[in-house]
């Protein structure tokens, strides 16, 4: 059975982020590296989705527009935010195929919210995890060569006052919500990783974890070429 290195990359620049998984799915693709889940929390951005639309960046107020390489359109992440960036390689057994990634990715999430008491729901053709109208967690992914990377943004702590600023997703009748405010106090970050991991190392039929591992070190500046749409003070 297969292995899951896991690390923590703590508060970390988009780009920066982009830069990491790049250069994880190069070498996994030449090299036979375990499957790969980095946990992040970036500084406030917005990003776009291949396909996204800029009018649906509103009102970005010094907060720095990027596009990405993942699908879908415009989203925000920032401080108490938990993003989630698998690094697997969709040809084993497994994964299978996009659909079931996507369905397991979302499923881990389902079940950290429901271990918390919060009840959630797909609402297809939408992607992402709902409770009710509003959206708690977005999913954007990407594939190269049949290995995975960008993946999912879930709003633990976070201050939904930035999705003001753009039209989350393109969806002008969604609404955004977070783990805090459904549950009527913050949440310990450090927890709800922990949760999520135990349900993703259990969907995708992982038998040992190694976190904290020194076996994939990368570079963090300079080798992602995502370019900067639109700032206000910053490159």
């Amino acid at each position: 059975m297969a292995q899951l290195l896991c690390r923590d990359l703590g508060r970390l620049d988009y780009l920066a982020g982009v830069s990491v998984q790049e250069q994880l799915v190069a070498r996994k693709q030449h090299e036979p590296l375990p499957d790969i889940l980095l946990f992040v929390e970036h500084p406030h951005v917005y990003t776009l989705g291949r396909g996204g639309k800029e009018a649906n960046v509103l009102a970005p107020h010094g907060v720095p527009v990027v596009r990405a390489s993942r699908g879908g359109d415009v989203t925000y992440h920032g401080p108490g935010q938990l993003v989630v960036y698998p690094i697997i390689d969709l040809r084993s057994k497994l994964r299978k195929d996009v659909h079931r990634y996507v369905r397991n990715l979302e499923l881990s999430a389902m079940r950290t919210l429901e271990d918390f008491g919060l009840p959630s729901m797909r609402r297809p053709p939408f992607t992402g995890i709902w409770i009710g109208d509003k959206k708690i967690a977005a999913i954007g992914v990407a594939v190269k060569r049949a290995i995975t990377y960008h993946g999912l943004a879930l709003n633990v702590n976070t201050d939904l006052e930035y999705f003001k600023g753009i039209i989350p997703c393109g969806l002008t009748w969604a609404d955004v919500t977070s783990m805090a405010k459904e549950l009527g106090k913050e949440q310990s970050a450090e927890r709800v990783r922990e949760v999520f991991l135990r349900h993703f190392v259990e969907l995708f039929g992982y038998a040992e974890v190694k976190e904290g591992s020194e076996d994939f070190k990368c570079h963090t500046i300079g080798l992602s070429e995502s370019p900067t749409i639109g700032t206000s003070g910053t490159t």
